[in-house]
């Protein structure tokens, strides 16, 4: 696969899809301003060759929430205008600034957190690290989360060895229409 390619997608994308989403993206802040008085979410996560970057994204749970993966944190932390973001997927949208400087693609395996030592070991493995971390992807259109540490780095493999410019827009366009629901609180 071009990565080349792929990150000239990845960035005429993210640059259009922000200029297109501005206004949301501002209408979204104000209203969860009001719902939690600290909008954005911003959270330490592993990225390409295990290099920390901060990710981006509407804050659906409320403040103080700790610090773990979606799988593992309670479902009465998530805000009622949270479980809306969530379903429809916008609390993803701030993520297209972290595709834009490079830190992220659209495709690529979801990135983790550093405490989440199973699946660094296992994606290590699979060298999944090579790649950047994705904001959809194979396990997320087919479920697979974070709490089967084991079959998600074995997924996210199987997608980076057969990664083509097809598959790339398929999870992309399967993400938009719904399929699957990735990393999914409990």
């Amino acid at each position: 696969m071009n990565y080349f390619i792929i990150r000239i997608f990845d960035f005429v994308m993210a640059f259009f899809g922000l200029f297109i989403t501005f206004p949301i993206l501002i209408i979204i802040a104000i209203i969860g301003y009001f719902d939690t008085g600290s909008p954005i979410f911003i959270q330490e996560r592993v990225g390409k060759n295990k290099r920390a970057f901060k990710l981006i994204k509407f804050r659906t749970m409320s403040v103080g929430t700790e610090s773990v993966a979606s799988h593992l944190a309670s479902n009465s932390s998530i805000t009622k205008l949270g479980a809306l973001l969530r379903k429809t997927k916008i609390d993803e949208l701030p993520q297209l600034i972290n595709v834009l400087k490079g830190e992220m693609s659209f495709v690529g395996p979801r990135p983790n957190l550093f405490n989440q030592k199973e699946l660094i070991a296992e994606r290590e493995r699979l060298h999944v690290y090579d790649v950047l971390p994705g904001i959809t992807g194979l396990a997320q259109v087919n479920t697979i989360d974070m709490s089967t540490p084991k079959l998600l780095a074995e997924t996210d493999q199987k997608m980076v060895q057969g990664l083509t410019i097809q598959s790339y827009f398929k999870y992309i366009i399967m993400t938009v229409t719904g399929s699957g629901s990735g990393d999914r609180v409990q």
